[in-house]
């Protein structure tokens, strides 16, 4: 818009009617100037359309109304990050679950559900056959020794795992009936993996003798029991050399160990014969220390070195 110093130069050259266009220029140029005034939407006095492109931009330069105004969208924007602050918020969150739930099962081995179990694993159906055989007094290789117990099976070789098995109770099912079973001896081959062979009389409770060999699938079991875990040193042991072992115990037997005079714990190697070795009779006669395949630990100790005498500890593993 021309200023209005220009049209004051132009009437100097038109004397005549200086009067009347002088009149007119300021009425003109006061209405262009109230009419902005009335168009601005904010009333200002600003310099024109140069000062409207940094409100849209919003952040760039802009009056300080704008500035002031730019803020008040960043609150919906602020109210993104929140579902980010919860999502921290849940990562911290959740190593508390896991960390209380073994106190709920009062050890942290408990939670490991059977870890140290070797081929038979608590919460898995195995499936095989089974035949039957003449128990005889009892005896087997686990090593027991004689016994009326006539609910006992013989595991095959692979799941005998050197003695693993010795111990382990078992739930053995077919044709719509089961018996529970605690495994004494090891059946050699021609047995197969996943084959029990039952003392006949629990064979019978499945079917007549006369079937042979039936289908079966068993499982492990962790039985409700009275009985308390012992302790037998084998014949021939002394301070100087002994085999030890437990019998017993509810669950199977994942490991035994043995105090050193410097105080530290040694795991003895398991014999097939369900016996566990000290050859340099380090331990013998000392605290031994009891793990099952769930984890949980049973100490006992001032128990003396007596050959084939079974020592009663009072303490048994839980029930899982």
């Amino acid at each position: 818009m021309p200023s209005s110093s220009h049209r004051r130069a132009r009437p100097e050259r038109r004397t005549a009617r200086t009067p009347v266009v002088a009149v007119v220029a300021v009425a003109a140029v006061a209405l262009v100037v109230s009419l902005v005034v009335a168009l601005r939407p904010d009333g200002g006095t600003g310099d024109g359309p140069d000062k409207v492109a940094p409100v849209a931009g919003a952040g760039a330069s802009g009056s300080p109304t704008a500035a002031a105004a730019s803020p008040s969208p960043k609150p919906s924007a602020s109210r993104k990050p929140s579902p980010t602050a919860e999502a921290s918020t849940t990562p911290s969150a959740t190593p508390t679950t896991p960390s209380a739930r073994p106190s709920a099962r009062s050890t942290p081995q408990a939670a490991a559900a059977g870890a140290l179990a070797g081929r038979i694993r608590p919460g898995t159906t195995y499936r095989g056959v089974a035949t039957s055989y003449d128990l005889g007094d009892g005896d087997g290789a686990c090593s027991f020794g004689p016994t009326a117990d006539v609910m006992t099976a013989a595991m095959n070789t692979a799941d005998y795992e050197t003695s693993k098995a010795c111990g382990a109770y078992v739930l053995v099912r077919a044709g719509g009936k089961s018996l529970t079973v605690r495994i004494t001896n090891e059946c050699p081959a021609p047995c197969q993996a996943g084959q029990l062979d039952l003392g006949r009389q629990a064979f019978a409770k499945l079917a007549p003798l006369s079937a042979g060999r039936i289908a079966i699938s068993w499982s492990l079991l962790s039985p409700a029991t009275s009985d308390t875990v012992s302790i037998r040193y084998k014949t021939g042991s002394t301070r100087y050399w002994c085999g030890i072992q437990a019998i017993g115990h509810r669950n199977p037997l994942a490991r035994l160990e043995v105090r050193t005079s410097a105080g530290a714990w040694i795991g003895l190697p398991r014999a097939e014969y369900n016996y566990f070795l000290s050859e340099q009779g380090t331990g013998c006669g000392g605290t031994i220390r009891l793990t099952d395949i769930y984890g949980e630990r049973l100490t006992v100790s001032g128990l003396p070195v007596r050959a084939e005498a079974v020592q009663g500890t009072g303490v048994q593993f839980a029930r899982h």
